[in-house]
């Protein structure tokens, strides 16, 4: 089976696709499949379905990530219309963090979405994101998994022998941009451990983050437990191209 790196894309908060096709464009040489983002920094962003198309006008694949947070039913059916419209078929359904505000727009959930997108058509490969915990049963109904982002390839092993499925599972890999980065990303989700000494090698050192991930990549792929990784690139896709593409 071959390994897949599934590149993350930022997404723009602007009606501008220019920087957009840049980073599908740089990425291509290292990934054949992009994860388009949903509303995930807490601002509203360019429709993931829209850049899932503009992924597969330029060649790529794409899969359009929705979350239950920012819509309610009828808005999810009307998404599912605009996919099919677009040729969009994959999705990773994700329930989307808890908006600022405090509220949510309905009562929709993962387990939801999964079920209504299958009555809406048999053809749409959908898939899930699993914590480092045990995996909820309608979970395993997915087509793939994208497992959380965790900065020890051993955990995550530990997990994928806890928790045998058979679907794709897709690792999820960090690039921490900076020490800044790195100190605001543990503040705001504790479960995500990060090491000591990379977060005091990124003050001194800007591509520590990024060879750190590349070299996840590797170990996880070395590992053969995972279909492939997750990859969040942030700002720094240039040089995580670049990283990747030298081996």
């Amino acid at each position: 089976m071959t390994f897949e790196v599934v590149c993350e894309i930022q997404p723009s908060t602007r009606p501008d696709l220019k920087a957009v096709r840049h980073q599908i464009g740089t990425l291509s040489t290292v990934s054949s499949t992009f994860l388009i983002p949903d509303n995930h920094i807490g601002r509203a962003t360019i429709s993931s379905i829209a850049v899932a198309h503009e992924v597969q006008a330029m060649g790529g694949r794409s899969i359009a990530c929705l979350n239950s947070r920012d819509r309610n039913l009828l808005g999810f059916q009307r998404d599912l219309l605009t996919a099919a419209a677009y040729g969009v078929d994959q999705f990773l359904f994700v329930y989307g963090d808890k908006p600022a505000s405090g509220n949510r727009t309905s009562d929709l959930t993962v387990r939801s979405m999964i079920e209504e997108a299958r009555a809406f058509s048999g053809d749409l490969r959908l898939g899930a994101a699993a914590g480092l915990k045990p995996l909820p049963g309608f979970k395993r109904a997915a087509d793939f998994l994208f497992l959380q982002v965790s900065f020890s390839v051993e955990a995550m092993l530990r997990w994928r022998e806890a928790n045998p499925v058979d679907v794709p599972v897709y690792a999820g890999v960090m690039v921490l941009a900076s020490q800044k980065h790195a100190l605001a990303l543990g503040a705001a989700i504790p479960d995500i451990e990060i090491p000591a000494d990379l977060t005091e090698r990124l003050a001194t050192d800007r591509m520590a983050g990024v060879e750190a991930a590349c070299a996840q990549v590797e170990a996880i792929r070395d590992s053969g437990a995972f279909a492939g990784v997750h990859l969040i690139p942030v700002s720094r896709y240039r040089d995580v191209e670049a990283r990747l593409a030298r081996g």
